[in-house]
């Protein structure tokens, strides 16, 4: 049986993208699933009574070494802040490429604390920075200190012990380009350095909270007990900076989506499946219902999702113990067309991800697929006609030709950048000013003015190098229609300017590609997130459980 790819149209639409989660695909788990058979090593760990000072973690493997550098600072708490504006945090990281000198960490002490006016060379391939969950940290420092282990609820609740305010890569700042270290076999995948830096980070609080705790009882002290350790992640903060980057980069998005997307179709086409595979797929699908209510947030709005995922997972548990059998034939195609008849969009999403636990032969080698060497298809083809484009058009966007721009709630947003807070932003084109700055993302507008453009010339076999050069400013819709004729799921197909938009759906998307869990949404413009709660801690790597995301908590 032939099982078609989903519709672009369908899954492109911002409430499904939104309502994503992590997978096997995901770039912390394909980061783990690489680096297992590394040696792991704490190189060096130099800090004072109150926790101040250097640290350095490596992961090695024949003559490749990867060091992370942790400088941690002393700053007052009016000082700590999580925007990107801010100019001092807790602690700063480097991921270095190699094992640095003292010449090396000396340089980088001096730089790396100053993060974006920081002088970095190729040598550092990542940049971090991070503060402390003041509350949840010395709470946790106070209890070791007196020889009793932290509160299980105040730390199920936050997650973390530290929060990221921003990771950078691919040569910004002085960092390494990407040229110099992609073709590197073990971090082929995408944002695999990133998810190091913060894997390590993560090991990182664990050592310097024992520490602190050590020295200020170092008779009575304990250690944070390890499976409260596992259970622990990295925070971060996301607003509406990270949304430009999946407009801005088609081909990447349709590789992620794409990977995801084959790894479902051919789930489905299995024809006859094992019983060792039904097993293990019923068994994540049980033991995630602890993750799923344990999943703290205070927005409604997400309060809404979990009570559906949660009423639809124990659905969906209920038919396959009951009413159906795995003996069938293609019995992941019927639990699949079952879901889209029972099941909210949440729900559908989450159980492909899960469909995916059993099968490592899929998932590796699509891993691989989810780079993209984007400047190959920058290029305009010129010598195409308008003819052509406007044929692609009507294919590749066709929910976005209904919209009519000409009424008020489907342009009422703008996106610019924010001069003091150097964020992107949104706003109400009809109650705030500024719209004249507006950036390039309202990429449906733009197709549906690009379209009506093309419809009024008089003559649809003119080259699109003499349409360019009489609309040079639909030059980049132009280039995105043609990447999208190659690449179906490169586009969102939904309206990023109108009333009814619900910008975190954007946030997730990305978010779920990097790993991230239990999704907590502070309005409809940020939210925070954890990433590596549950996961194996480096000495554990080695051998470890990769269903570990369904089992944390448990």
């Amino acid at each position: 049986m032939k099982v078609e790819l989903r519709d672009p149209n369908t899954i492109m639409k911002l409430s499904r993208l939104g309502s994503f989660h992590q997978s096997k695909l995901s770039f912390l788990r394909s980061f783990l699933s690489e680096f297992k058979d590394w040696d792991y090593n704490r190189d060096l760990f130099n800090l004072n009574k109150d926790g101040h000072g250097e640290a350095i973690y490596s992961f090695k493997k024949k003559d490749r070494v990867y060091s992370l550098i942790c400088f941690a600072n002393k700053i007052e708490d009016e000082e700590r802040s999580d925007r990107v504006i801010a100019t001092k945090w807790d602690a700063a990281f480097t991921l270095y490429d190699g094992v640095p000198s003292e010449d090396d960490i000396k340089r980088l002490k001096n730089e790396v604390p100053k993060q974006e006016i920081g002088r970095l060379t190729f040598k550092e391939l990542t940049l971090s920075r991070a503060n402390k969950s003041v509350r949840v940290f010395n709470h946790v420092v106070k209890n070791l200190s007196e020889g009793k282990q932290p509160n299980l609820d105040l730390l199920s609740k936050v997650g973390y012990l530290y929060r990221t305010t921003a990771v950078y890569g691919s040569g910004k700042f002085g960092l390494a380009d990407r040229f110099r270290i992609k073709n590197r076999e073990e971090i082929n995948g995408p944002f695999r350095l990133e998810m190091m830096l913060v894997y390590l980070v993560r090991q990182f609080t664990f050592d310097q909270v024992n520490h602190v705790a050590h020295n200020i009882n170092p008779k009575s002290a304990v250690k944070l007990d390890n499976q409260i350790c596992k259970n622990l992640g990295i925070g971060n903060s996301t607003g509406l900076g990270m949304a430009p980057f999946i407009v801005n980069h088609p081909t990447l998005l349709n590789n992620w989506i794409l990977s995801r997307e084959t790894a479902l179709k051919k789930i489905r086409e299995i024809k006859i499946v094992k019983n060792q595979d039904s097993e293990l797929f019923k068994d994540c699908l049980k033991k995630s219902l602890k993750n799923i209510t344990s999943w703290y947030t205070e927005s409604e709005y997400q309060q809404n999702k979990i009570r559906l995922l949660l009423r639809d997972v124990k659905k969906l548990i209920n038919h396959v113990e009951n009413d159906f059998d795995f003996q069938s034939e293609f019995p992941f195609n019927e639990i699949y067309l079952w879901l889209e008849q029972n099941s909210c969009e949440e729900c559908i999403e989450y159980v492909v991800s899960i469909m995916m636990e059993p099968y490592d032969d899929i998932t590796e080698p699509l891993v691989n697929n989810m780079s993209s060497e984007e400047e190959k298809y920058f290029n305009i083809p010129t010598n195409r006609t308008v003819q052509e484009l406007l044929e692609i058009i009507k294919i590749r966007y066709p929910n976005i030709l209904d919209i009519n721009f000409d009424q008020k709630e489907n342009h009422q947003n703008f996106w610019f950048i924010s001069k003091n807070k150097e964020e992107p932003r949104m706003a109400d084109r009809f109650e705030e000013h500024g719209s004249e700055l507006e950036q390039p993302l309202a990429i449906a507008r733009d197709i549906k003015k690009l379209y009506e453009q093309l419809l009024s010339l008089k003559n649809d076999s003119t080259l699109i190098a003499q349409f360019l050069s009489l609309n040079p400013d639909l030059r980049h819709v132009v280039r995105r229609a043609f990447i999208i004729e190659k690449f179906p799921y490169s586009e969102i197909q939904d309206n990023t300017i109108g009333k009814s938009i619900v910008p975190i759906d954007m946030l997730r998307l990305k978010l779920s590609f990097f790993g991230a869990l239990k999704f907590d949404p502070r309005s409809d413009k940020w939210l925070r997130i954890c990433m590596f709660q549950g996961a194996p801690l480096p000495n554990e790597l080695k051998n470890y459980d990769e269903q570990w995301v369904y089992k944390a908590n448990n």
